[in-house]
């Protein structure tokens, strides 16, 4: 039943002459088989999971730190991401002085899932603070759109709650290695606590490239953040290609402001565009 389920989730849609797309869709569709299920979407055959449950993770005896669970809100199964704050580590990369848990594209996703020069890609993804979230005064992204290959330390995109006097959301870019962070957009985290929110991102890969993201309550519509930008670079020239992740990843430098937490997400999309000749 969950193949056949799969089947109708996964779409992948017409290829044109000159202008091709694909969509693919990641929904939640029960306990069990999570990692797999992701996995056969984001990356089939390869894992496309960030978590410190894996080889070499801190916390393998919790088990999985990404788990299906119904919402009430939604009226369905969503993915529910658990970190702890005193135990998981960063998979990635072994470091202990942050922490995550990801789901990402990469180099062994299909082609229609990575953005390269040409191409436009269209980002949707809902998801939802618990009340009490805590994030920390240095960073906890949520979501990172990153660049692969050549000067790829930081992510171009990134959402990001953070602590301060009154805690944001920001809207963080980073332009190359040579640039500093620049904050396209920062709202009141509080408007996004337990409050299912849609997103879409519009991410049009090139030196003079374009970005957009709006953000909308699920409730009403109403809009929470909106951003776009018509010349902006959304890929490095040494950079092979951009990704998307998302998920919870945050240093343990104010690890006093952190607790174990959970987010919830639902209903990924990723579809890709180009006008090719």
């Amino acid at each position: 039943m969950k193949n056949k389920v799969l089947l109708v989730l996964m779409i992948f849609c017409f290829m044109y002459t000159k202008h091709s797309s694909a969509q693919v869709m990641l929904y939640a569709n029960g306990p069990g088989n999570t990692y797999e299920l992701i996995n056969s979407v984001l990356a089939p055959g390869y894992t496309a999971e960030e978590t410190p449950d894996m080889t070499n993770g801190t916390h393998t005896s919790f088990g999985r730190h990404i788990a299906e669970i119904f919402d009430s809100t939604l009226n369905r199964y969503v993915f529910e991401y658990y970190i702890h704050a005193s135990i998981d580590n960063d998979i990635a990369t072994l470091e202990t002085d942050r922490q995550r848990v990801e789901i990402k594209t990469y180099q062994s996703s299909p082609a229609n899932l990575i953005g390269t020069t040409g191409k436009t890609m269209t980002f949707k993804w809902k998801f939802k603070l618990p009340t009490g979230f805590q994030p920390s005064t240095s960073w906890t992204h949520i979501h990172q759109v990153k660049a692969v290959g050549g000067d790829d330390s930081s992510p171009l995109f990134t959402l990001t709650p953070r602590k301060g006097t009154t805690n944001q959301l920001q809207l963080i870019y980073v332009a190359d290695s040579s640039t500093s962070e620049n904050f396209l957009a920062t709202v009141n985290l509080s408007l996004f606590i337990n409050t299912w929110v849609d997103v879409t991102e519009v991410v049009n890969v090139g030196n003079n490239g374009s970005y957009s993201i709006v953000i909308n309550k699920v409730s009403d519509g109403s809009n929470l953040l909106t951003y776009s930008n018509s010349n902006i670079k959304t890929i490095r020239a040494s950079n092979t290609f951009i990704r998307p992740k998302w998920g919870i990843y945050r240093s343990l430098t104010d690890l006093a402001d952190l607790r174990d937490e959970t987010i919830r997400f639902s209903d990924f999309s990723i579809a890709q565009n180009c006008n090719c000749h």
